[in-house]
Parts: structure tokens; C-alpha cells; sequence
């Protein structure tokens, strides 16, 4: 097994092999909740106007997401992980979900088009993903670990992070989860989200964002053009 470390969208338009494309903040940890909680469907858009396009063509969507994230005028959700996990199963079971992000879904849609597989990834998951990835295991095997960051556009620490937590778990290199969280909680983007000072952001999401293997399934994307849906794996 080989794996090669990308980021950003710049990284996700070149990305091969098995891709695991993270976005921890937030919306493939929102995506891994949102499963967790019965989901049977999850759909990653480009715009919001295929979104609300595809609620009105079939009311069982529910649309979630954000631009820049601010949760979208006449979406049912945003972004939010806490949101999520107030609402709990008795919203989410049975439903499907149209998702609308700017680093991760844009991220699985450009990487989808050089991918042998794209791979939601995220800490509830990492080691489900590395298992999965071990299972598909041969000499030859390529893993691209594609940390989104912020808006696609700028590194971010806990996808890069996360990166290093599940190229840990796939090739044994060193990893420290203690010193990871320590980086995350004190950086200035994150540390301004923990003192509530950005309201579209629940000090809440920071914290379950970084829950380490809490389910053991994948969420594993196929290409339906020019979406992807993506499905619940479990391992």
C-alpha cells in the first residue's frame, strides 16, 4: 500500500487511487452523524440550487448545508453536528439527505472524476476507513488522504490532523492524539469557536468533531453525474 498525501481543492482534482477526501469541521462529521442516526441516503451537490432542485422534484430529500458556513436560506439544516445530534434518530430514520458544503462535497465531486474510489473522512470513522482500506489491501494499493481545509482553499488543522491520525492507522507512522487535540483547541480559528464568539458555529461542533472512532462503517461515494451518493459501508 502506498499512500500520498494531498490537500485542498487543488489537491482533490489531481487525487488517485483510493481517496479519503476529510472534512472534520464539518460536514463529514455531519454526514457520519447523520448515518449514524438512519439515514438511507446521502447525496453531495455542488450548489445550493441543485439542492433545493432536488427536494422539489422529491419532497423525502432533506437539504443540509452551508455556503461559507452559513446555513442556506430554505435548507432544513445547516451544518451543525450538535444540531444534528438534538434532532437524533427519530428525525433522521428513513430519510434521505442532500448535502451541500464548500470544502468537502467540492472536494468529493472534483476527486470522483480520477478516483478509483472516494471515501468520507473524518475522526468518528478513521479507523473503519483504515479497516475497510486495509481489507481492499495489495503491493500495489494507492491511498490519497486529501485534507480539504478551510473553504477548500487554506490548510486547516484538524483535517490535516485527521490525515495524519488515519496514514497512522494504514502505516504505522508516529501519531500523537493528545498533542493533535492541544494544536486544534488552541489554534485562533478554533479557539474563537470555543468561546462562542462565531455564532453559526456551536462551541459543541468543536468538540464532537474530534471523537475518535465511534462507528464502524464507511461512507463511500459513487459518481451519479454530476452528483455523487454516497452509502453507508459497514465493516
Amino acid at each position: 500500500m502506498k499512500v500520498v498525501r494531498k490537500s485542498l481543492l487543488s489537491g482533490a482534482q489531481s487525487a488517485e487511487g483510493m481517496v479519503v477526501v476529510i472534512d472534520v469541521l464539518r460536514a463529514f462529521t455531519c454526514s457520519a452523524l447523520m448515518f449514524h442516526y438512519g439515514i438511507e441516503e446521502l447525496v453531495l451537490v455542488k450548489t445550493p440550487q441543485e439542492a433545493l432542485e432536488m427536494r422539489a422534484k422529491d419532497s423525502r430529500y432533506l437539504v443540509a448545508g452551508e455556503v461559507k458556513g452559513i446555513k442556506v436560506d430554505g435548507f432544513d439544516l445547516g451544518n451543525s453536528p450538535k444540531d444534528i445530534v438534538e434532532l437524533g434518530e427519530p428525525f433522521f430514520r428513513g430519510r434521505k439527505v442532500v448535502l451541500r458544503s464548500s470544502a468537502g462535497t467540492q472536494g468529493v465531486l472534483a476527486a470522483s472524476a480520477t478516483a478509483q474510489e472516494v471515501i468520507l473522512g473524518n475522526y468518528l470513522t478513521a479507523a473503519a476507513i483504515a479497516k475497510y482500506l486495509r481489507a481492499k489491501a495489495s503491493g500495489d494499493l494507492l491511498v490519497t488522504v486529501l485534507a480539504m481545509g478551510f473553504q477548500a482553499e487554506q490548510k486547516s488543522v484538524e483535517d490535516e490532523a485527521c490525515g495524519d491520525y488515519i496514514e497512522h492507522l494504514l502505516t504505522g507512522r508516529p501519531y500523537d492524539h493528545l498533542a493533535a487535540i492541544w494544536t486544534y483547541l488552541t489554534h485562533p480559528y478554533v479557539a474563537t469557536r470555543l468561546r462562542g464568539e462565531v455564532s453559526f458555529v456551536p462551541r459543541e461542533d468543536i468538540v464532537l468533531a474530534i471523537q475518535r472512532d465511534l462507528f464502524s462503517f464507511v461512507l463511500v461515494g459513487k459518481p451519479a453525474c454530476p452528483h455523487v451518493v454516497v452509502r453507508r459501508i459497514d465493516v
